[in-house]
């Protein structure tokens, strides 16, 4: 009797990519919010007002901002494991830095930690347009949304993780010690993210079975994040390039309504637990727990957001309605926060904060949206100029609240500031964005004709 052949079997190897983009995204983030919490601390030591601080707070968007374009196309060139992995090292000895820094009188200290958090910026400005670029990748169509909400989830636990260990060390030891302790991590994750991501033709525990359910679903599996299959570059950052995708109509309102959407997030991100300190006289201890109770319903809602996306999308709905009506819903859930100007009671302004951010990870799906719509050619460029124009926000964000707190004193107005931009965002993705569909643009060939 002739041996049994075992039936190929259908590996599961996209989802533990997915999980590594999201660890690594929630130390991205990580670092982020660690000026956050430690700022209430050496705001004191180094004698800083809501503008100077503000100022601070946004000095990693504006190397972050500049670094978009570049690091799109050094996405498209090198392959998104290489560069990421890079850009894990690189942002994590900035890290160990600003606690060194900590040493220095406090004029010097404060242009030396700006300095470190444009260059840590800098550093992490590959990160989401590499996670778009392996999605697009790895993901079929159907599955896109969930695997974007999945890693852009990672913004809200990394306040859910993070905020609580960084305020009970900030508090027993003091705030350098937060950013030796997230460099450390940081160079560990570097070392297991090139040990698992891999192209999806390219990876030692994938099937065949596999592959095919990802090419056949739409998935671009010619994108090798290894970047051992590069295409030819010379098309993928010319300004040619970038004036084609600044002059279709649905990619501009996607990138304003991903400007208003990030405007939230750097409110969290920043200004959230000195607000909880200050607005609402927490110790730091205290702040780093309440500050994660909301970032865990934006991380709730960041993962439901996409899934609901996926399911209307496979219950035939169309692209548009099923990528629209979870942004259109989470932001007009977000501007519940505006409730907190009319009441002094902390759990009601925790109840608050805690549906606003629910209801912006509902709505951030435009990761997904780009994955959806992002020419072929140009995924990683079309990635890096959303991603800059959401994150100018990074830097507009922190000044303007910083400038708000100072000249009223308080911050009713800022969270109507905040509110508005949420109220923009439906404007964008409404009338402005229309049909989502994938965008066709044909590249003129390079002077001299291809190679």
């Amino acid at each position: 009797m002739p041996a049994l052949v075992p039936e190929p079997r259908q590996t599961r190897v996209r989802y533990l990519i997915v999980l590594m983009l999201f660890i690594a995204s929630s130390f991205s983030y990580g670092d982020r919010v660690a000026l956050s919490i430690t700022g209430i601390a050496f705001s004191k030591d180094l004698h800083m007002d809501p503008v100077k601080l503000g100022y601070l707070f946004s000095g990693f968007s504006w190397a972050y901002v500049v670094g978009q374009l570049p690091a799109g196309g050094l996405l498209d060139r090198f392959g998104s494991k290489r560069i990421y992995g890079i850009s894990i090292i690189c942002w994590s000895i900035c890290g160990v830095l600003v606690g060194f820094a900590g040493y220095l009188p406090a004029t010097a200290a404060f242009v030396v930690i700006f300095g470190l958090r444009l260059l840590s910026g800098l550093a992490q400005s590959p990160v989401f347009p590499g996670n778009g670029r392996i999605v697009a990748a790895w993901f079929p169509t159907a599955e896109r949304g969930r695997a974007s909400a999945i890693f852009n989830s990672s913004q809200y636990f990394a306040l859910v993780l993070f905020a609580p260990i960084l305020g009970w060390i900030t508090h027993t030891w003091g705030w350098q010690e937060c950013f030796w302790f997230l460099g450390t991590l940081g160079f560990v994750l570097s070392l297991v993210w090139f040990k698992v991501i891999h192209g999806v033709k390219s990876h030692p525990r994938i099937s065949q079975l596999e592959i095919d359910y990802i090419e056949q679903g739409g998935g671009l599996t010619n994108i090798d994040p290894d970047g051992s299959t590069q295409t030819k570059p010379a098309n993928k950052l010319s300004w040619a390039a970038i004036k084609m995708l600044l002059s279709n109509r649905m990619l501009v309102g996607i990138y304003i309504g991903q400007y208003c959407i990030t405007t939230l997030t750097w409110f969290f991100l920043t200004w959230f637990p000195v607000y909880l300190s200050q607005a609402r006289h927490m110790s730091i201890m205290k702040v780093g727990m309440m500050a994660a109770l909301p970032a865990l319903c934006g991380s709730i809602g960041g993962i439901l957001g996409g899934v609901v996306s996926d399911r209307l999308l496979r219950a035939g709905h169309s692209l548009t309605f099923a990528r629209k009506a979870p942004i259109v819903s989470g932001m007009l859930l977000s501007i519940t926060m505006i409730g907190c100007n009319y009441t002094d009671t902390q759990w009601v302004v925790m109840v608050l904060m805690s549906l606003a951010f629910f209801g912006k990870g509902f709505g951030a799906l435009g990761w997904t949206v780009i994955a959806d719509t992002s020419p072929k050619p140009l995924i990683g460029v079309n990635g890096g100029l959303f991603n800059l124009i959401g994150n100018l926000a990074g830097i507009t964000t922190p000044i303007i609240i910083g400038y708000i707190v100072k000249t009223t004193g308080s911050f009713n107005d800022a969270l109507i500031f905040v509110v508005a931009t949420a109220l923009l965002a439906i404007v964008a993705y409404l009338p402005l964005v229309g049909e989502i569909k994938r965008v066709d643009l044909k590249l003129p060939e390079p002077a001299g004709g291809a190679a």
